[in-house]
């Protein structure tokens, strides 16, 4: 059996490492990859139309009275909002036609750009009761009108 010297063995053991660290360099693979991942977005509360403005004495034939009001924004950001309707949804007296009080005007204002938990103002439209000369209405003397108000959603940006 042939014996090495010790110069021979290093030599041999320095190869072997020298090969072994290159097989280990290059013994990886690659690749490109991808993932995905999520998130959210909010939701926004309803504006409120709060009629501001007086409404009495109304009669048949009579001048129409104006309707004006205010806006609530809950939300915590700004939000932009459409024109406010009025009709009259309901009168307290039976036999007293809701369908004799009629609400003209436009809401000069729209749109109104609300900001965030403030409110704005809006105008423009008014009420009246019509004069019907085919009936007695004397019965609307003592009702009160519900108006109800529906804000519209605003234009998109």
């Amino acid at each position: 059996m042939a014996r090495f010297t010790k110069k021979t063995k290093i030599v041999i053991v320095t190869a072997a490492l020298v090969i072994g660290a290159s097989g280990t360099a290059y013994a990886y693979w690659t690749q490109a990859g991808s993932g995905t991942g999520t998130g959210t977005t909010g939701t926004n509360a309803a504006v409120t139309a709060t009629q501001t403005s007086s409404v009495t004495g109304l009669y048949p034939g009579g001048p129409a009275q104006a309707l004006s009001g205010t806006f609530t924004n809950p939300n915590a950001g700004p939000v932009t909002v459409g024109a406010v309707s009025a009709s009259v949804t309901a009168t307290s007296v039976t036999g007293c036609d809701k369908a004799w009080y009629v609400v003209t005007g436009s809401d000069a204002g729209a749109p109104h750009v609300l900001g965030a938990g403030v409110g704005g103002t809006w105008s423009g439209q008014s009420v009246a009761l019509t004069n019907n000369l085919t009936t007695n209405q004397d019965l609307c003397k003592t009702a009160t009108i519900t108006i109800t108000y529906t804000v519209a959603v605003g234009p998109a940006a």
